[in-house]
C-alpha cells in the first residue's frame, strides 16, 4: 500500500462547487425533551433528506465530478448507501457504475442502487468478500476500482458536513461521528480540526464490528472473524489500510456501542425528532446514550447518517 495524500481542508472548502446542492446544507434538529433524556444539549445533523437518504452523496458526487469523464466505468463495493451515491453521481454524468454487494445485503439498498442506475453484483457472504470480488473484477476488466475509506476525495466531500456544523450549530463541546470505513470521520475531523479545534471529536463503532477501532488502537491492521451487527452500514471485518493513515490526528477517541444502545438511539430519534434512522446512522446518538456522564451539561452534535431501513426492521426495532 502506498500512503495516500492527506485530506486537504482547502479542497473540503471548495467541494460544494462540485456537489449537487440537494446533498448540501442539511438541517439541524433539536428538541428540549430529548435534551432532558440525554442530559445534554444535542444538535442532530440530519443527512437523510436527500435522494439517496444518506450522507454518501457528498463524497460520491465530488469524486465522480472531479475524477471521471463521460463514458468512464467505475467499480466499487458497498453495503448500499455508498453504492447509491455513486449510482446517482455516475448517472448524472454519463458514467457506468458497477457495485458489488454481499449476498446478504439489505434488499432495500440493493433495489435502490439498481433503481438509480447501478449494475449490482451480489457476491460473497459479507461486505468484505464482496469488496474482494469487486477489486478482482475491476483488475481483470481494466476498470477503475474505488474503495470507500481509501480515497481522500471521498473524505473531502464528507468533510463539508463538518464545515456546515461549525458554521451553523453554534458553540459545540463535542461531536460524535459514526465510524465504518473511516471516510466520514476523516473528513469531518479534518474540517473541525481546522475551523474549530477545541471541539472534541469522537468516532463511534458498533461493538460487534470493532476492526477499525482495534486497528487504530494497535497502530496496525487487525481483522475480526465477523462483523455481525444490525448496523450494516458500518460493518466490516477488514479495515481499509489507508484509513489508518488518513485518520491520524483527526479524532480524540473512539467508543463502541452495543446493539441495544443502537436500537435505543433509533427509538429516541423517532420519538423525539420524528425521524426513522437506520442502525448505522444512529450510532452517534447511541454513544451519547451509552456515556451520559461524559456528555452531561455539554452541547454535543451528532450526524444522523442514513435512513435506508426495511419496513420489517423498522417495525421490529422502532415499532
Amino acid at each position: 500500500m502506498t500512503s495516500p495524500r492527506r485530506v486537504d481542508v482547502a479542497r473540503i472548502l471548495a467541494s460544494p462547487l462540485h456537489i449537487d446542492p440537494v446533498f448540501l446544507n442539511s438541517p439541524l434538529f433539536q428538541h428540549p425533551a430529548l435534551d432532558t433524556v440525554l442530559g445534554c444539549q444535542l444538535v442532530s445533523k440530519v443527512e437523510t433528506l436527500n435522494p439517496i437518504r444518506s450522507f454518501k452523496g457528498r463524497g460520491a458526487e465530488l469524486y465522480v465530478a472531479t475524477e471521471l469523464r463521460e463514458g468512464d466505468t467505475l467499480v466499487s463495493a458497498s453495503a448500499g448507501n455508498f453504492g447509491q451515491g455513486l449510482a446517482y453521481a455516475a448517472s448524472r454524468r454519463g458514467c457506468e457504475c458497477i457495485v458489488f454487494a454481499a449476498e446478504s445485503a439489505n434488499t432495500l439498498k440493493v433495489e435502490a442502487m439498481r433503481r438509480l442506475g447501478a449494475n449490482v453484483h451480489l457476491v460473497g457472504a459479507d461486505f468484505d468478500q464482496a469488496k474482494l470480488a469487486a477489486r478482482e473484477f475491476a483488475h481483470h476488466r481494466g476498470f477503475r476500482f474505488l474503495e470507500d475509506g481509501a480515497e481522500p476525495i471521498i473524505a473531502e466531500g464528507a468533510g463539508t458536513i463538518g464545515v456546515e456544523l461549525t458554521a451553523s450549530a453554534g458553540d459545540l463541546d463535542a461531536v460524535t461521528v459514526p465510524l465504518g470505513d473511516g471516510a466520514l470521520l476523516t473528513g469531518i475531523g479534518a474540517a473541525i480540526r481546522h475551523l474549530a479545534p477545541r471541539i472534541e471529536i469522537i468516532g463511534v463503532v458498533a461493538e460487534k464490528a470493532p476492526a477499525l477501532q482495534l486497528s487504530l488502537a494497535a497502530g496496525r491492521l487487525i481483522e475480526t472473524s465477523d462483523s455481525d451487527t444490525i448496523a450494516d452500514g458500518i460493518a466490516a471485518r477488514v479495515p481499509v489500510p489507508e484509513a489508518l493513515v488518513l485518520l491520524e490526528g483527526l479524532y480524540d477517541s473512539i467508543v463502541a456501542v452495543t446493539e441495544d444502545q443502537i436500537v435505543n438511539g433509533m427509538q429516541l430519534a423517532h420519538q423525539h425528532l420524528g425521524l426513522v434512522i437506520e442502525p448505522a446512522g444512529a450510532v452517534g446518538l447511541a454513544a451519547i446514550v451509552a456515556h451520559p456522564h461524559r456528555f452531561r451539561g455539554k452541547r454535543v452534535a451528532t450526524i444522523l447518517t442514513g435512513s435506508n431501513i426495511s419496513d420489517a426492521m423498522r417495525q421490529r426495532l422502532i415499532g
